[in-house]
């Protein structure tokens, strides 16, 4: 019988039967010049709620037993539908007066990846993401051909006019590039229960951008990158910067190559690399352990992280 009973426990430990993880979910909602004086209070307790609401929508997925991936997805969907950030309803406008949406996705257990960019019409960019990683061969969709195929999987669709909000177009009616309008860009990167990690970004661009112009959010390795065996990753920023310097893959390789932990790996990049260069921005991430990073070297970073059993913590200044 003892003998039996030990041949069990090795089997469960094998398994991973005594090795599960507890979730952490982290999200963003964009780097700038965010400030308590630049930001009145009533305004901020709006994005301190939605930002709540995004966590718990996460957690509500992986507390009953659900996935990293299912997890990026319900948080950055609940973000993506507020107007308070760029992305989805309420996303900036461009030089020509349109909205232009891009986001990604990407699995962290099999490294599989969807992106779409340009896209006018899909009620939720993220949706479509997933959909191009999931129902198609591809890995990245632009432009018509992405809302087309969107719309040819079911997905919710929009008149362009859904997502132009009063306070976006009076911005572009000003052609005024107000600080405070400069982040808005949304991610999530989970760790769940079974120690997959996933990551997910979403944004309307820059204002006034160049029609046409795609930045860093739905480009794997740019801005969303997802590695079981090192860290999960969401940057929010100056696009160009990010692509140049292919931030969120650059942390994953920092830690698998240079054995750098996440935080090391984080400030490297971000107060390092990409501040000399003259980039401004953040990232959110998580590693294969639960440690996690929101590091950025702007003066603010809307973001919250909530862990298993824990309630949701928000922050949004340089603290």
């Amino acid at each position: 019988m003892r003998h039996y009973f030990l041949v069990v426990l090795f089997l469960l430990s094998f398994s991973g039967g005594f090795s599960q993880s507890k979730y952490v979910v982290v999200i963003h909602g964009g780097a700038g010049n965010i400030t308590p004086a630049n930001l009145p209070a009533k305004r901020a307790l709006l994005y301190k709620t939605k930002l709540k609401e995004a966590l718990l929508s996460a957690d509500s997925v992986l507390k009953n037993g659900g996935v990293a991936i299912d997890a990026v997805v319900a948080a950055i969907t609940v973000l993506e539908d507020s107007p308070l950030f760029n992305a989805g309803k309420g996303a900036v406008l461009n030089a020509e007066g349109q909205v232009e949406m891009d986001a990604s996705i990407m699995n962290g257990k099999d490294l599989n990846a969807g992106a779409v960019a340009n896209v006018h019409h899909v009620k939720n960019p993220i949706l479509a993401a997933r959909a191009v990683m999931e129902k198609s061969p591809h890995v990245f969709l632009a432009c018509r051909g992405a809302d087309e195929f969107a719309e040819s999987v079911g997905l919710e669709m929009r008149d362009s006019a859904y997502f132009v909000t009063e306070r976006r177009y009076k911005i572009f009616k000003k052609l005024k590039k107000k600080e405070i309008d400069k982040h808005g860009t949304v991610g999530c990167v989970v760790l769940d229960s079974y120690g997959n990690l996933a990551a997910g970004t979403s944004t309307g661009g820059m204002m006034m951008k160049s029609f046409g112009r795609v930045g860093d959010s739905p480009v794997i390795g740019a801005g969303t990158y997802a590695d079981n065996n090192t860290c999960a990753v969401s940057c929010t920023g100056h696009g160009e910067f990010f692509i140049r310097y292919a931030v969120a893959y650059d942390i994953s390789a920092l830690m698998k190559y240079k054995g750098l932990t996440l935080k090391n790996a984080a400030s490297f990049v971000i107060n390092g690399k990409l501040k000399k260069a003259g980039g401004e921005g953040g990232i959110i991430a998580v590693d294969k352990n639960g440690n996690f990073s929101m590091t950025f070297n702007t003066e603010g970073m809307f973001r919250g992280v909530l862990k298993e059993g824990n309630s949701p913590e928000i922050f949004m200044y340089g603290d």
